[in-house]
């Protein structure tokens, strides 16, 4: 008879092995000091790197077993307008006019170390404040919900 000790043991080492093989995403930032409209303070910059690195990361396991998302973000112009109001801290104003998210990236997909499709995007949604978003209530729901639709359209396989 095996003891609950064991059996923890048994499924967390199974969980590992299972983890192991599931796909993963790398994510850089390629200069964002030069990038078109990011946060200007360095605590909201890491806030928004971590947001869209772990949007990345939770998509990429739906890629199949193995498979490594790799995306590089060249440039990244988020929603609405900034407009400062305190040396550290600025507020961000939407109007759904001209001030549509847009990222530029560069990706790959990768196989036993080998690259099996790989591409750079323009994404943009000038409708951004239209449709249904399902990150409604997040900080930069609109670039998630963006980012969650290239996934879906161009990086997951297509399902026979």
């Amino acid at each position: 008879m095996k003891t609950p000790a064991l059996k923890v043991a048994a499924a967390t080492m199974l969980a590992l092995a299972a983890a192991g093989a599931s796909a993963e995403a790398n994510v850089t930032y390629i200069n964002t000091a030069e990038m078109t409209d990011v946060p200007r303070h360095y605590k909201d910059l890491e806030t928004m790197e971590f947001t869209f690195t772990e949007l990345l990361k939770q998509l990429s396991g739906q890629l199949p077993a193995g498979q490594v998302l790799k995306v590089e973000f060249l440039d990244i112009d988020l929603a609405g307008d900034v407009f400062p109001r305190v040396p550290v801290r600025d507020i961000r104003v939407t109007k759904g006019q001209a001030d549509w998210p847009r990222i530029h990236l560069r990706y790959s997909i990768e196989q036993d170390g080998k690259v099996i499709r790989s591409g750079e995007k323009k994404l943009a949604d000038p409708n951004y404040q239209q449709g249904i978003n399902m990150y409604n209530q997040d900080l930069y729901a609109y670039e998630k919900q963006m980012l969650d639709t290239w996934f879906r359209k161009e990086i997951l396989p297509a399902k026979p």
